[in-house]
């Protein structure tokens, strides 16, 4: 018994030390909440619809899974599938959607979208996910327009990421 007690009282000296990733069996994420994913997805659809196109928007989480979803009841039916893959694309690569359309090879993986228009969400240095825009029209002069309104989205939750810890 008193073997146990000794023991015991050793616990809290080990949790006292630091423990380095490497050593640590397990890993540490972040995920966007469900108020800020909407948040995010919200004000991409509203940059779109300032601009005057009916889009449907996807905010899914680093492993590419939907978390936050809205369309325009005028967009297209397709539009669902592709701002999911889009977000899905661009979340499992990292990379914005429109940074890997020349990867043709790429086209090969299930739920693979390479259509601008999916932008990750990193902020301060963390992945959090993506978020996926389709119905806007791609401008070859200006550049792809969903994913425009995409970037807008992610930068109107960029601020509340910015200083949590």
């Amino acid at each position: 018994m008193k073997k146990y007690l000794y023991y015991l009282t050793l616990i809290p000296l080990f949790l006292s030390f630091p423990v380095h990733a490497e050593n640590s069996p397990f890993v540490s994420t972040r995920s966007l909440s469900a108020e800020l994913a909407n948040q995010a997805a919200l004000n991409a659809y509203k940059e779109c619809q300032k601009r005057g196109y009916q889009v449907a928007v996807s905010v899914v989480d680093r492993n590419g899974r939907l978390i936050a979803f809205i369309r325009n009841p005028l967009a297209g039916p397709h539009t669902i599938e592709v701002s999911q893959r889009k977000a899905f694309t661009s979340a499992t690569f990292q990379s914005t959607t429109s940074s890997m359309m020349d990867r043709k090879h790429l086209k090969q993986i299930p739920g693979v979208l390479l259509l601008g228009g999916g932008a990750p969400i990193r902020i301060a240095g963390h992945f959090y996910g993506a978020l996926g825009v389709s119905g806007a029209p791609a401008k070859k002069i200006s550049g792809d327009e969903d994913e425009v309104c995409a970037n807008k989205g992610i930068s109107s939750i960029s601020e509340a990421l910015e200083f949590v810890d």
